[in-house]
């Protein structure tokens, strides 16, 4: 392979390690929620939120780290919200989350405006954001370790059975003593926190926050989270995969004569093959979306 070809595969692979980041995290959030029973569509929100809350918070401190604190925190918040209507209220679910992302387009945009003087978008100086770690972010290797600590849990540990167990046979767990609510609960906190951090990444690696840059991301991590059959090794790969698909058409456009419009669809024409693929052939956890009442 001459060296023109290796560094271009090389910089095509780092580009679309980067851009699988945020979905690493959230697809790997949204296991923690599906696995316990509880449908998340509000990761897209509770990305933004996370996005929002990371940016503003390094601005106002000039502190990328207190950043990341507050994007998880906040993350945690909007799930726990979501939780309180889903586990507490058994709201429907599918609604319920779609309510999380339209507060997250609007709310988000109201809250720049009060933060930053009335402004939707802001930039962040060179203190605010996370210094590189040789070629990527800290936030990148963390989503990786994060992957591994989270199939540790639950597949290696107690807790991680009672929650893979009120995903599947919630009525079961509760006869051995395990509080269904409560699990699902902090496993829908969990994704937030996650799903935050995800979020998080997308300002400190473009230098700037802007209205909806999340853009279906929660959607598409949702969908990695599925391709990848619940698990998360699986939603990883299929993660890279997408960012692969993301990474490819940037470095498509321009190119061919074609619109931009036509590379900027890769993504997300990947995302419906890969599920129309897959759809059917895989099998949800056996509770999910559904609502539990103790007797």
């Amino acid at each position: 392979m001459s060296e023109p070809v290796t560094v271009f595969a090389l910089s095509l692979l780092a580009a679309a390690i980067r851009k699988s980041v945020p979905l690493v995290f959230a697809s790997t959030g949204g296991f923690f929620s599906e696995r316990s029973g509880v449908v998340n569509i509000g990761l897209e929100g509770m990305m933004l939120f996370g996005a929002f809350s990371g940016a503003v918070v390094a601005v106002l401190a000039h502190n990328a780290w207190l950043g990341l604190a507050g994007a998880a925190v906040t993350g945690a918040v909007i799930a726990g919200i979501h939780a309180l209507a889903t586990v507490n209220f058994r709201a429907n679910q599918i609604v319920a989350g779609v309510a999380v992302n339209l507060l997250a387009v609007g709310g988000t945009v109201f809250l720049a405006q009060v933060f930053m003087g009335g402004e939707r978008s802001f930039s962040l100086g060179p203190a605010d954001r996370l210094p590189m770690w040789g070629p990527f972010l800290p936030l990148t290797y963390l989503a990786f370790v994060t992957v591994v600590l989270a199939t540790v849990l639950a597949y290696y540990t107690v807790p991680g059975l009672r929650l893979r167990a009120v995903g599947e046979h919630p009525r079961a767990a509760d006869t051995q003593g395990v509080h269904v609510a409560r699990m699902r609960f902090a496993a829908v906190v969990a994704s937030g926190v996650l799903a935050g951090l995800g979020g998080a990444y997308l300002p400190y690696f473009s230098g700037s926050f802007a209205k909806n840059m999340t853009s279906g991301l929660g959607f598409i991590a949702l969908a990695a989270l599925i391709f990848g059959k619940w698990h998360p090794v699986g939603a990883m790969a299929a993660s890279l995969l997408f960012g692969f698909a993301d990474a490819l058409q940037e470095t498509l456009q321009g190119r061919g004569g074609l619109p931009p419009q036509v590379f900027q669809a890769i993504p997300y024409v990947l995302t419906v093959v890969a599920l129309a693929g897959v759809i059917g052939r895989v099998r949800p956890p056996a509770a999910l979306g559904k609502h539990y009442e103790r007797e």
